[in-house]
């Protein structure tokens, strides 16, 4: 069975904004909800980098762990779906996930919480497939109609990958290794600073002996 993923090249990432307009308008998402997002880091200097950001999908998904109504569930692909016929609108799922996923509706100063909203991988919720009420509640079912998920089909740069996690792991491991940074790019090497890559690239950067810092 294949396992569902997203993951985002910041490489080719041109902040166009592109995967949140073609989330928004493909499930008529409500004001004030974003179910994916671009950040930015190091905005306007050199080193700028920009990437996309929505449910992770996690295998260990700490949002279904602090769930007290155990509202959310996970599909055979791997998508982190929620029943929001369930949902009592308690923030917890808001709190545990680092990645800002599940969020309110929004209506007047103050805001409105109400049943939570996240992205659903394009793959429709616990209703029937293709029903209105499907539709209503959690957008398009595009998994079942045999499709990827609209953010991913409408990144201009194809730098938002989304399909089987083997699958896309393998074509952002051949980007990173032909432009030359290898395979260490990716994971806790990258994350904690263990490569040697990186090991040479800080001696690079270290000043001379004697030399200005």
């Amino acid at each position: 069975m294949a396992r569902m993923k997203f993951i985002c090249d910041a490489e080719r990432c041109i902040e166009c904004n592109g995967c949140v307009t073609a989330c928004k308008s493909e499930h008529e998402v409500p004001w004030g909800v974003n179910r994916r997002r671009l950040v930015t880091v190091n905005d306007g200097v050199p080193g700028e980098r920009s990437i996309s950001v929505a449910c992770m999908h996690c295998s260990d998904a700490p949002c279904m762990a602090v769930c007290p109504v155990d509202c959310f569930y996970k599909t055979d692909e791997g998508v982190v779906l929620h029943d929001k016929d369930l949902c009592i609108g308690c923030g917890y799922c808001f709190y545990a996930c680092p990645f800002g996923a599940p969020q309110f509706p929004q209506a007047g100063a103050f805001g409105l919480r109400g049943k939570m909203d996240k992205c659903t991988y394009c793959a429709g919720g616990p209703e029937e497939n293709h029903s209105a009420e499907e539709f209503r509640k959690y957008g398009r079912n595009r998994l079942a109609e045999g499709k990827l998920p609209a953010c991913a089909e409408m990144c201009s740069t194809k730098a938002l990958l989304a399909g089987d996690a083997p699958v896309i792991t393998a074509i952002y491991k051949t980007r990173v290794t032909t432009r030359g940074k290898g395979e260490e790019i990716w994971g806790w090497a990258m994350a904690y600073g263990g490569s040697d890559k990186l090991s040479d690239q800080k001696v690079a950067d270290s000043p001379a002996p004697g030399g200005k810092a």
